[in-house]
């Protein structure tokens, strides 16, 4: 994972009110394996930062991935 990835939250996080699956993008790499992480609603207004290992995480993807032959 990388500086502004888009992720997903693979637990919630209640107190933050945060559900599984809430979408962020990675906004700091704060040591390797941990980032903070920015959730926003579709204004693009922050609601929400978190820091979170990468276990916490899944990285999203808009493409397909490459065949293999």
């Amino acid at each position: 994972m990388k500086l502004l990835d888009v992720v997903a939250l693979v637990k919630a996080h209640p107190k933050k009110g945060l559900h599984r699956g809430q979408v962020g993008t990675i906004v700091e790499v704060l040591s390797p394996g941990v980032f903070l992480v920015e959730f926003a609603n579709l204004n693009g207004e922050a609601y929400a930062f978190l820091s979170l290992p990468e276990n916490e995480l899944l990285r999203l993807h808009h493409q397909p991935a490459l065949k293999v032959a």
